[in-house]
């Protein structure tokens, strides 16, 4: 379950369906949220055409999955839980 957000555009878009991210992306995005509310752990992001993979150099592990471009979902996975949900280009 996505537990917590570090972009209030994100969460605009998770709560309300409406954020100031480009609307072309809001059904990619999306997709991608419900998966990660979904997950049980973050190896169930490891899905055809989301580029899953673990960033270097956080603590704690922070990983990413793409959108569109360099725009990524990022998040921190503990306890069955997303935490620090946030979508930024991170190339």
């Amino acid at each position: 379950m996505i537990k917590t957000f570090r972009s209030k555009q994100l969460r605009s878009l998770w709560e309300t369906g409406r954020s100031r991210i480009d609307a072309r992306l809001h059904e990619r995005i999306l997709r991608r949220l419900d998966r990660l509310d979904a997950a049980a752990g973050a190896e169930d992001m490891n899905l055809p055409g989301f580029d899953f993979h673990a960033l270097r150099g956080f603590e704690p592990t922070r990983y990413t999955v793409h959108v569109n471009g360099p725009w990524c979902v990022t998040f921190e996975f503990r306890d069955g839980d997303a935490f620090a949900v946030d979508f930024e280009q991170y190339h």
